[in-house]
């Protein structure tokens, strides 16, 4: 049947099934491919790859056929794409019409006409011009996340040109943006349309400044009459917290005179908050509605540098009886932290214990936590027992209860130690974790993975969106299969979702089940929620740098979750979330020359990350809690904190407990847990501490 052997067409296959080509172009952007080896390789195959399309669609499909026709597909695919009409060029060369005509059932098709369509929009928006095809497109795709890109394309593109009535009649308000807003409100407006006017306010009052598209419905709507008094002073305080203080400046202009007056008042305080204290010679009366967010703001301002000035200042002129109950806790609150952080805990923990209504997790575990940096466990115990009680019993400090019960050394407090951490080692977790190590028992790892109904999953296998998901991801297109994917569960019933992990942890797309997992609350699927993704890159990158493998993937895990393209809004980048600039100084000690883009390559990002990884061990002395910490928060952040206790070195518990940063803290504590679930899942035991870690103090 085939010109070349099937195993051959296969290797070819597989091999073009993983390039990394960008299946969406815009018009000026180049389109990475294949190698030329690649192209030469598909030109010569091309015969035999369509003679095998043609032939197995004239019989019937087992489930062998149908993948094997899918693989062909996919390689065609990737070659149409090659041979795409430029935006110049325009014309079909029989080549592709044929690769066309072989892929009308292909899942990604419509990628390849939206590809066709999307460099043209604006051209096809001009008057007089044919948009035709655009239509049979949003017809064809109405409802997918392509027909609804394509869509807002296209409206915006009918906006520029002035085409309003078009832009009516295509804009939609479940698939839009603030900018396609702006242009279907001005559309409506153009067209005579003069309601478009009352939904203006919600565009206009917020935060920041809007698209510049906006400003011909907001000169409009000014024109009109608006903003109200009470609407602009609503934008004002908006943007004033938000420390917007230029656009304040200008809507401080749209007001009337009674408002002006009053937001000058209140950028005054804003920039000058000590000037609160003259609060009588504003010359306004007291019970003025605005005065009370003026002085609000003014507290919390004042209490950003000097928080017992604000304390002090609270009580005067009636002003705390005019607070609602919530907005009088949430000041005192805000207060009573700026306190602690300014160095005046024991006048910060005496209002607390005047009103423990006020104590909340942040107050408290601020409090605590300076109590441990002392090993102060009588302060413990006191803090410990004006916890609500939801804090009290959660397991972090149900664990530093059993460990303020062994400071008193009693028979009794050790008993009650003992208890409590037979209950914290029955759970998976961190503090589960050290318990189960106080105690010498192993650990708890509630390994149950989830029921997936067969019926859901061979439904959603079936789905037009899954597919095209599924073979963007088989070709190297994450971010578009992400977006395909999202579009498709998005509002799933939970049986739905459950299945929808489990077919995605099937495909080794472990992202997906993992996120699944999170939607349904569901912890106890460690297959799902810790895969052993890329397990020899893994293993070789482990191996190459002296490190233990679960430590790398415990890494990996926290960083990502295994999404190989992602990049962070810091800039970080891949599987174990790299800078590129400590990825380039990484790969240089080692001769390597590196892209930014070569950090989304599993196999360079693990190897560079692992790199740095064992660097930082040895930089630590090999303790893992130190390296885990710099890797999160900077080696030079780790050092000032080790240094800042060296006249009182910590156990290790305490030091790991009282890191300045929460989001370093939670992280170090993940990576130890998830060393250990790791290990489970590869059938080693890891400990969470080594002994060298358990016994040492920092």
């Amino acid at each position: 049947m085939n010109m070349y052997p099937l195993g051959l067409l296969r290797t070819i296959m597989l091999q073009t099934a993983v390039l990394k080509t960008p299946v969406l172009k815009t018009s000026g952007q180049n389109r990475a491919s294949c190698s030329a080896a690649c192209r030469a390789v598909l030109a010569l195959l091309l015969p035999s790859l369509l003679l095998a399309s043609a032939t197995w669609s004239a019989t019937p499909d087992s489930a062998e056929q149908i993948a094997e026709r899918r693989a062909t597909q996919r390689a065609l695919y990737l070659r149409a794409l090659e041979l795409q009409p430029s935006l110049e060029q325009q014309e079909q060369t029989p080549e592709y019409q044929t690769l066309l005509d072989q892929l009308n059932d292909y899942p990604l098709l419509p990628y390849l006409d939206y590809a066709a369509l999307s460099p043209r929009i604006a051209q096809l928006a001009a008057p007089g011009n044919d948009y035709t095809q655009v239509d049979e497109f949003l017809t064809r795709n109405a409802g997918t996340y392509l027909g609804q890109r394509l869509e807002r394309e296209w409206v915006l593109a009918l906006a520029e040109q002035s085409r309003w009535s078009d832009v009516i009649a295509h804009h939609r308000a479940s698939n839009t943006n603030t900018e396609l807003t702006c242009h279907a409100l001005r559309a409506r407006l153009e067209t005579g349309d003069a309601s478009a006017l009352q939904e203006v306010a919600p565009l206009w009052n917020v935060s920041v400044s809007q698209p510049n598209v906006c400003d011909p419905v907001f000169a409009t709507w000014m024109a009109a009459g608006y903003p109200t008094a009470d609407i602009a002073w609503q934008r004002f305080e908006k943007t004033l917290k938000a420390d917007q203080d230029s656009l304040a400046s200008y809507i401080t202009r749209q007001m009337p005179a009674r408002e002006q007056e009053l937001a000058q008042l209140y950028m005054r305080i804003d920039s000058q908050p000590q000037t609160l204290k003259d609060v009588l010679s504003f010359n306004v009366p007291i019970d003025t509605p605005e005065l009370k967010a003026i002085i609000l703001h003014g507290l919390r301002q004042l209490a950003q540098s000097d928080a017992s000035q604000a304390l002090g200042l609270l009580p005067r002129d009636n002003f705390q009886q005019s607070l609602s109950d919530a907005e009088r806790v949430e000041l005192q609150r805000f207060i009573i932290m700026r306190l602690l952080t300014q160095g005046k805990a024991s006048e910060a923990e005496a209002l607390l214990q005047a009103a423990p209504a006020l104590i909340s997790e942040a107050l408290g575990g601020w409090i605590l936590r300076d109590a441990l940096k002392q090993q102060d466990w009588a302060r413990i115990e006191t803090w410990l027992n004006l916890l609500p009680a939801a804090l009290q019993t959660s397991e972090r400090w149900q664990y530093w209860r059993a460990r303020m019960l062994i400071s008193k050394d009693t028979r009794e407090s050790k008993e009650q130690a003992r208890q409590l951490y037979a209950e914290l080692a029955e759970l998976r977790s961190f503090y589960g974790f050290m318990a189960a190590d106080t105690l010498g028992r192993d650990y708890a790892m509630v390994d149950k993975p989830i029921a997936a109904d067969p019926a859901q999953i061979a439904a959603l296998t079936d789905m037009p969106a899954i597919m095209r998901a599924h073979e963007l991801y088989l070709i190297g297109e994450e971010a578009s299969a992400r977006a395909e994917w999202q579009h498709a569960t998005s509002g799933m019933a939970e049986v739905q979702t459950i299945a929808s992990g489990k077919l995605a942890e099937s495909w080794g797309w472990h992202r997906n089940g993992i996120q699944a997992m999170i939607q349904v609350s569901y912890w106890d699927d460690l297959q799902l929620r810790f895969p052993l993704a890329y397990a020899d890159i893994v293993a070789e990158a482990a191996d190459d740098h002296d490190l233990a493998p679960q430590l790398v993937y415990a890494i990996a895990r926290q960083e990502s979750a295994f999404m190989q393209d992602i990049r962070s809004s810091a800039g970080a980048m891949g599987l174990m979330q790299l800078m590129p600039a400590t990825a380039q100084e990484t790969a240089k000690g080692v001769g390597m020359q590196i892209t930014n883009q070569d950090l989304f390559r599993p196999e360079v990002n693990l190897q560079l990350g692992s790199r740095y990884l064992s660097q930082l061990m040895a930089q630590f002395n090999g303790n893992r809690i130190l390296a885990a910490a710099a890797y999160n928060a900077g080696p030079n952040r780790v050092k000032r904190w080790l240094e800042e206790a060296r006249e009182t070195p910590l156990p290790l518990d305490i030091w790991i407990e009282t890191i300045p940063f929460g989001e370093t803290r939670g992280y170090v504590q993940n990576v130890l847990a998830y060393s250990v679930i790791y290990g489970y899942r590869m059938g080693d035991g890891v400990t969470l501490l080594t002994e060298n870690e358990a016994n040492s103090v920092l």
